[in-house]
C-alpha cells in the first residue's frame, strides 16, 4: 500500500549532507580506542552517512596476512563495547562474516556490503591490507566501483596500487 503525503506547493526536500558508506575492513585485532576513535572523526570529517566496521573471520585472517587473532566474537564485542560507549548511531558494525564462519574473499565482501549500503564506497585499509587486496586479481574490478584509504602513508605500494594512485588517499593527515 502506498501512503501518500501532502506538501506544500513549491517545496523542496531538504539535500543530503551526509552521504556514502566508510568500510573499515580489518581484523580489529591489535586496535586500539585511538584507532576507532580516528575512523569516526574521519567519517565525521568527510560527511559519510555510515561508518561501517567489517571485522575479519580468522579464517580469513590466517589466508591474508598468516598472524593469529583472538576468536571472531571477541573482537566483535570488543567493537559493540566500544560503539555503546561512542554512543553514535551512524556506526555499524557487520557480523556477517562470523556468520559465515569460513574464509570469505574481499570481492565475496564487498559485493554483499555494496548491495547493502549507500554509495558511494569507501574501504578504509592498512597499507598491508591495501597491497594485499591489490594482489587480488578482483582488484581492478573493484577499484573502479570504490576507493580506497588508508590509515598510513604505506612504506612499500604494490604494483596495482601504483597504477591506480588516483583512486586512493592517506587519512593520516586529517
Amino acid at each position: 500500500m502506498r501512503d501518500n503525503i501532502q506538501v506544500p506547493f513549491g517545496y523542496e526536500p531538504p539535500v543530503e549532507k551526509r552521504k556514502g558508506t566508510l568500510i573499515y575492513y580489518d581484523a580489529f585485532e591489535h586496535l586500539g580506542e585511538a584507532e576507532l576513535e580516528r575512523a569516526a572523526l574521519l567519517a565525521e570529517r568527510r560527511s559519510f552517512g555510515r561508518l561501517v566496521l567489517y571485522p575479519l573471520h580468522e579464517e580469513t585472517v590466517k589466508r591474508m596476512t598468516k598472524e593469529p587473532v583472538r576468536a571472531f566474537y571477541k573482537r566483535e564485542d570488543m567493537l559493540h563495547d566500544w560503539k555503546r560507549r561512542a554512543g553514535n548511531p551512524d556506526i555499524s558494525i557487520e557480523g556477517w562474516e562470523g556468520k559465515r564462519k569460513k574464509y570469505t574473499p574481499v570481492d565475496t565482501a564487498l559485493r554483499y556490503l555494496t548491495d547493502k549500503y549507500p554509495s558511494p564506497w569507501f574501504l578504509y585499509l592498512t597499507p598491508e591490507n591495501a597491497n594485499s587486496f591489490a594482489s587480488f586479481s578482483s582488484f581492478e574490478a573493484w577499484i573502479v566501483k570504490i576507493r580506497l584509504l588508508l590509515t598510513k602513508e604505506p612504506s612499500f605500494v604494490h604494483q596495482r596500487l601504483e597504477q591506480y594512485r588516483h583512486r586512493w588517499d592517506v587519512a593520516a593527515d586529517e
